[in-house]
């Protein structure tokens, strides 16, 4: 077997000036090779007349525009029957948004917890989404690395599982990154060569700089469009012993290859090296409110004196009971007789687990910088995705198009805290879309059939049996007390190991009714069969006595229907009922031999959604209001970090208002209400225990280990799903001035939440608000950034079914950056 730590490129390059040249020097030498094809012609102009509708000022936050990213069909998102939203590039730009987090306030129905400070994916309708690529799914990134925003032409946010015609997705929704495209509006190619150059400067060492170009090319006699888009980044951190390198490389061509053939073609490159980020650690109520941090030492472990815990030498700790009791344990006859927090005492405690100690207590207030992030702590992340579409044109409204894509990771982290993790996986998937359109006196009938396979091959690993948050003094920092010697270190002892692939072969259609007297049915199905070999990979398993393999297979059907109906003054309600499969894999994309015996690597989510869309003032304004209820059909099939099977109910309310050709403003309101239900069907959950789960009980007893066991469900409002706010309000404004000054702002108000599944420690509300300014004379372009303006103090809640009683992240604080910015 490869390193891990080798194939997921490990070694992180540190020289910023070396760091952002190479990067430069590579998207100049791309655009160099093709400067020699730039055409000296205007292309032919497309047969057709543009019918695009402008609104001068919109910043392409309308949706006037048609969307294929929902159903497959060309509708705008007025006229499709689903909860979604677009955020466009000019959005992007104005607000100054540069990672998913910053998505809350231009869109309703999402809100994203911290998975360890790494910003993969939204949380949509308070379940972990999912990301498309073009329209088709990526692995999944629940936090492998940051999600990169600035590549994208558009982003499109749909809440809810997606079409049939998109194959198995999770229940809450996801994010459809399109990327810069190699023509101009309506489908023609660029006139001319076009671009830009920006460098990015803030807080903390930011340190970015990009590049763009694009426009028509020729080779012989053959015209075709490309894009180029290049990003390097090295960057400090607020938070201590963390910083960011990064490359992105993009690429986009298309070509018509004959009258009636076309191609597009390209990909993307990123490379990330990073940190992960768990946030405080000893969490308490007061250490949210007041800051009041306990300090001290835990006990020596380290008997080799090599400067790290072995796996072996936590395992010996306390007599051979290790730092890990559960419940009870070992502190009532028989054993384990109290899986729940009850079951511990202080006396047990101070003698069966005195290993779990700490010495030297004291308090302290603690800086929000310092957090669960040592100096040797790494998350290293290569992606690579392609994709290579054939369109052919039949002529009378028939398209024939073959859809190849390619998505894989290299990933390897570690936290010296006691988790480690590796995974090389990859997916590829080929489909088939058949689409024709009759035109009759009735109105227009769309119909598409899509066959389709997708084959993922994984191999991951994880280490998290002695997973330690408390045993290092962030005051103090790491050192031999608290340092863990990892599985990637060792290329040993891992918790899971797996390697293996499987292969969905789909077949979907999709039919749309679109009546000229206003009403728009439409209909979808779906079958998938999906075909699985894994199997535990025993060499370098801690316990390698449970390790097998599994061959099987089975399948699963998706359906939707929906139907609007445009009322006068252009209001438009909507109805969807849908039933969507979804496969449950982890967080490197595999399916455990367990799950896979067991069936529940698939499962599936229903979907009833009402609600009313429309655009007025000669489209200046939109406004949509949606009803919902998601249910996943099988409460055990269940991937906690991935997948969780849940219950949510909601509303999502979305005003888009062009006021005139300066003035911008949105409004989203969203109160979500999701229950886990895997929690409710077995009555409990289970956690690791905190300060707060064990009232009277001096938390120094056993901040050196880390009690675990079983928090009660007793009814829907304890299977609540922390961390997301129940009532969400957000607001964005935008002024443009003649003289190329532009101000823009957004605000969003968060409620107090839980931060874990025992709601013991709550962390407060706030209202986050973020501020820019540009201003463009001739080809320059300044701009600056004020995020967090008003300098809040707030947490995010992290991976709160298991840990959010233990850790919380502190966010940071009033943060600035600036641009300049070169277009030609």
């Amino acid at each position: 077997m490869q390193d891990p730590i080798t194939s997921a490129g490990a070694i992180r390059h540190r020289t910023g000036t070396r760091y952002l040249a190479r990067g430069l020097a590579t998207l100049l030498a791309c655009t160099a090779l093709t400067g020699p094809a730039f055409a000296q012609e205007e292309p032919q102009a497309s047969a057709e007349p543009d019918q695009t509708i402008v609104v001068t000022g919109s910043l392409g936050a309308l949706p006037i525009d048609d969307v294929g990213s929902i159903f497959g069909f060309d509708k705008t998102l007025v006229e499709t029957p689903r909860s979604a939203s677009t955020v466009s590039r000019e959005q992007i730009e104005r607000f100054g948004i540069t990672e998913i987090y910053d998505l809350v306030s231009q869109s309703p129905g999402v809100f994203t917890n911290s998975f360890f400070g790494v910003g993969g994916a939204l949380d949509i309708r308070g379940t972990p989404g999912e990301v498309y690529f073009r329209g088709v799914r990526r692995l999944d990134n629940s936090g492998n690395y940051p999600t990169p925003i600035a590549a994208s032409d558009r982003i499109d946010i749909v809440r809810g599982p997606a079409s049939p015609i998109y194959g198995p997705s999770k229940t809450g929704g996801y994010m459809n990154f399109i990327p810069l495209s190699a023509r101009a509006a309506g489908g023609k190619y660029l006139g001319t060569v076009e671009g830009e150059f920006s460098y990015t400067t803030g807080s903390w060492a930011r340190n970015v700089l990009s590049a763009q170009v694009r426009g028509p090319g020729k080779i012989g006699g053959q015209e075709f469009g490309f894009s180029l888009y290049g990003q390097v980044e090295d960057s400090g951190s607020y938070y201590r012993n963390m910083d960011t390198s990064q490359t992105v490389l993009q690429a986009a061509f298309d070509a018509d290859i004959a009258s009636n053939l076309r191609v597009e073609f390209g990909g993307m490159y990123h490379k990330y090296n990073g940190q992960q980020n768990g946030g405080w650690n000893r969490l308490t109520q007061d250490l949210v409110d007041n800051g009041n941090y306990v300090t001290g030492a835990a006990k020596p472990l380290d008997t080799s004196g090599d400067g790290q815990i072995s796996h072996e030498e936590a395992a010996a700790a306390n007599g051979g009971f290790g730092l890990n009791p559960f419940g009870s344990a070992f502190c009532s006859t028989p054993p384990f007789s109290n899986p729940f927090n009850s079951g511990l005492n202080a006396g047990c405690l101070a003698t069966t687990y005195s290993d779990m100690g700490l010495t030297g207590v004291g308090t302290t207030k603690l800086s929000r910088k310092n957090t669960l992030t040592a100096e040797d702590d790494k998350l290293d992340n290569i992606a690579r995705t392609g994709y290579l579409d054939l369109i052919f044109d039949g002529g009378n409204d028939l398209e024939i198009k073959n859809q190849l894509f390619y998505d894989g990771y290299a990933h390897d982290s570690e936290n010296q805290y006691g988790f480690s993790q590796f995974h090389n996986s990859y997916v590829i998937e080929d489909r088939i879309v058949v689409s024709k359109k009759f035109k009759n006196e009735a109105g227009t009938f769309s119909f598409q059939i899509s066959p389709s396979i997708r084959y993922t091959n994984f191999e991951h690993a994880d280490d998290f049996n002695y997973e330690y948050f408390n045993r290092v003094d962030l005051s103090v920092g790491y050192n031999a007390l608290s340092d863990r010697l990892l599985s990637t270190e060792c290329n040993c002892n891992y918790t899971s190991a797996n390697v293996g692939h499987y292969t969905d072969y789909g077949l979907a259609g999709l039919a749309d009714f679109d009546f000229d007297f206003g009403l728009d049915v439409t209909l979808g199905a779906r079958y998938d069969h999906i075909e699985v070999t894994t199997a535990d990979i025993a060499a370098i398993l801690e316990d390698p006595s449970g390790a097998g393999s599994a061959k099987t297979s089975k399948g699963g059907w998706s359906w939707s229907a929906s139907a609007n109906y445009e009322l006068p003054f252009g209001i438009i309600p909507y109805v969807t009922i849908s039933r969507q499969s979804t496969v449950v894999a982890g967080q490197g994309a595999e399916i455990t031999t367990a799950d896979a015996l067991s069936g529940a690597f698939i499962s599936a989510s229903k979907l009833y959604e009402g609600g009313v869309k429309g655009s007025f003032l000669d489209s200046r304004l939109y406004a949509a209001l949606s009803v919902y209820k998601q249910t996943r059909v099988d409460r055990n099939s269940q991937a906690i970090v991935t997948n969780q099977a849940v219950e949510t109910k909601g509303i999502e309310a979305e005003i888009r208002w062009s006021v005139d050709r300066h003035f911008l403003i949105s409004a989203n309101y969203t109160k979500t209400k999701v229950e886990n239900l895997t929690a409710i069907g077995d009555g409990v959950l289970f956690s690791f225990f905190g300060a707060e789960d064990l009232k009277g009980i001096n938390p120094a007893l056993f901040w050196g280990g880390q009690p675990i066991g079983l928090v009660p469900i007793p009814d829907g409002n304890a299977s609540r799903r922390a961390g997301i706010p129940e009532d969400l309000y957000s607001a964005t404004a935008t002024y443009s001035f003649d003289n190329g000054l532009a101000l823009a702002g957004s605000i969003s108000r968060v409620p107090a939440v839980f931060s874990g599944q025992s709601q013991v420690v709550k962390l407060p509300a706030y209202t986050l608000v973020d501020l820019s300014a540009s201003f463009k004379t001739g080809p320059w372009l300044f701009r600056a950034v004020v995020k967090n303006a008003t300098n809040a103090s707030y947490f995010r809640a992290n991976f709160t079914e298991l840990f959010g009683a233990t850790i919380a992240l502190p966010e940071r604080p009033r943060n600035w950056q600036a641009s300049v910015v070169y277009k030609f």
